[in-house]
C-alpha cells in the first residue's frame, strides 16, 4: 500500500516538474493606437507696429504709463520700455516696471511712436540730448511723438513743438516753456496737432492713449 501512495506521489511530481518547465506560450501581440496627428502650432499674431514708451528711473508717474501701455497693447501694438538705466523704474505711487533697454539704444526708425511718460521723474529728461535727438528723429520721420504731465517740456526744448497746439502740466510756468519754444500752450486736457500728442496729466491718461492711437491707425 505504501509503495503504491509512494508512487503516486512520484508521478505527480514529475507532471508538476514537466509542467513548470515547459515554455510560456508567446502572447498575442497587441496593436497599438494609431497617434494622432499633432496639429502645428500657431504663429503669434505679428504686432500692428511698435511704440517706444521713455520713463524716469525714478518718480514716474503710474498712471500715465500703465493706462496708454494697456490700450495701445490691446489694440495690437507692441510696447518697449526705454530709461536711462536698466534697473526697476520706479513709479510714484510705487509701481515698478523693468525697462526693456537703454535710452540710449532707443533709435526712432525701429518704432510708429515715441511716448514720453510723465511725473515728477521726467524732469531729468528736460535737457537730456538722447532725448531729445529721439524726439527730433521722431517728429523728422513722421512718428507719433507724444508727451504727457511735464513731459511735454522734453518736446519743447527739444524744438520739436514749434508752430504747434500742445499742453502740458497745470502751473502756469510750464505753459510759458511751451510757448517761449514757439508752441501755442491750449491749456485742455489733452492735445493733439497732426502726430503730435500731449496731454496735461494723470487725469488725462485714458484720453492721451486713445489720441495716440488714433494718430497711430490714421492713414
Amino acid at each position: 500500500m505504501s509503495k503504491r501512495i509512494l508512487y503516486s506521489v512520484c508521478i505527480t511530481i514529475g507532471l508538476l516538474t514537466l509542467a513548470a518547465c515547459r515554455p510560456a506560450p508567446t502572447p498575442t501581440p497587441v496593436p497599438l493606437p494609431t497617434p494622432s496627428p499633432v496639429a502645428p502650432a500657431e504663429s503669434p499674431t505679428p504686432a500692428k507696429g511698435r511704440v517706444l514708451l521713455v520713463i524716469a528711473p525714478q518718480d514716474f508717474r503710474d498712471e500715465e504709463y500703465a493706462r496708454p501701455r494697456e490700450v495701445l497693447e490691446s489694440a495690437g501694438y507692441a510696447v518697449i520700455v526705454a530709461s536711462r538705466s536698466r534697473e526697476t523704474a520706479r513709479g510714484m505711487l510705487g509701481m515698478r516696471v523693468q525697462p526693456d533697454l537703454l535710452l540710449s539704444e532707443a533709435r526712432a526708425a525701429d518704432y510708429d511712436a515715441v511716448v514720453f511718460v510723465g511725473g515728477s521723474g521726467a524732469q531729468t529728461y528736460w535737457d537730456d540730448p538722447q532725448a531729445h535727438q529721439l524726439a527730433q528723429e521722431a517728429a523728422a520721420a513722421g512718428k507719433v511723438v507724444a508727451a504727457i504731465c511735464i513731459a511735454p517740456v522734453i518736446l519743447a526744448r527739444a524744438g520739436v513743438l514749434e508752430g504747434k497746439q500742445a499742453t502740458v502740466f497745470d502751473p502756469p510756468s510750464l505753459c510759458a516753456e511751451l510757448t517761449a519754444h514757439g508752441a501755442t500752450c491750449t491749456g485742455a486736457s489733452v492735445q493733439r496737432d497732426g502726430r503730435t500728442v500731449t496731454a496735461s496729466g494723470p487725469q488725462a491718461a485714458e484720453d492721451f492713449a486713445r489720441a495716440i492711437l488714433a494718430a497711430l491707425e490714421e492713414p
